[in-house]
C-alpha cells in the first residue's frame, strides 16, 4: 500500500505493572503480533518507542519523541515526522488482533480528508486511525501550547468518522475484537483466552 504503518509504543503501563507491548501472547509479543500483521501491508513500518534498545528485535524503523512525556499526541507527531508516505496508518501498541483489512479500509477512505477515525460504540478511537502527513504542523502547534488530547488536535483537522455501518463491508471481522484494549491483567488474560482459541 501507498502508506506507512506507525505503531505507538509510549506510555508507562502502569496499570498494566509491565510493559503491555512485549507481553507475549501465543509465543509471540503483542508488538510482533501487530508489527507482523500490519506488514502483509505496508512497506513501511515505523514504530514511536522512547526505550529502541528493547524493541531491535522487530527489525523496524524506530523513532523517539521529539516532545518526550507528552501523551499520544506527540507519538503520532513523531510517527509522522519520520514517514515518507503522505497517508499513515496509527495504532497503539495495547491492541493485540488488530485487523489489516479494516487498516486498508481506513486508508482507501482517506483521500480527501486530514484523518479517518472510527467509532465504535459511541467511542472514538484516534488511536486506530488514519492521518495525512500535513496534520504535522497542527499537531507540534497542539503539543507546544499544551493542548495535548487527541480530541485538541482533531478539532481542527477535517476528519471523517466512520461507524460500525462504514465497517461492515469488511464482513465477518469481529469489531469488538479488534478494537479491544489491553491495560490491565484481567484484559491480558483476557487476551491470550481469544488468541489461544484462534490457534
Amino acid at each position: 500500500m501507498n502508506a506507512a504503518a506507525i505503531i505507538l509504543s509510549g506510555g508507562k503501563s502502569s496499570r498494566m505493572g509491565t510493559n503491555k507491548a512485549l507481553l507475549k501472547i501465543n509465543e509471540k509479543t503483542n508488538i510482533e503480533r501487530i508489527a507482523d500483521t500490519l506488514s502483509r501491508s505496508f512497506n513501511d513500518i515505523i514504530l514511536v518507542t522512547n526505550h529502541p534498545e528493547q524493541y531491535e528485535f522487530l527489525g523496524v524503523k524506530m523513532v523517539k519523541d521529539y516532545y518526550p512525556n507528552q501523551g499520544p499526541l506527540a507519538g503520532v507527531h513523531a510517527g509522522l515526522s519520520s514517514s515518507n508516505f503522505d497517508t499513515n496508518f496509527i495504532v497503539a501498541c495495547d491492541m493485540p488482533f488488530v485487523s489489516v483489512e479494516l487498516a486498508e479500509l481506513l486508508v482507501t477512505k482517506s483521500a480527501d480528508y486530514d484523518a479517518v477515525i472510527p467509532i465504535i460504540n459511541g467511542v472514538q478511537h484516534p488511536l486506530f486511525a488514519v492521518f495525512n502527513k500535513r496534520v504535522l504542523s497542527g499537531a507540534a502547534e497542539s503539543i507546544e501550547a499544551g493542548r495535548l488530547r487527541m480530541k485538541h488536535l482533531l478539532d481542527t483537522l477535517h476528519v471523517l468518522y466512520v461507524t460500525e455501518k462504514d465497517l461492515q463491508v469488511c464482513g465477518s471481522i469481529d469489531l469488538e475484537r479488534v478494537f479491544f484494549n489491553m491495560n490491565h491483567p484481567n484484559e491480558y488474560e483476557d487476551a491470550k483466552k481469544w488468541a489461544e482459541a484462534d490457534f
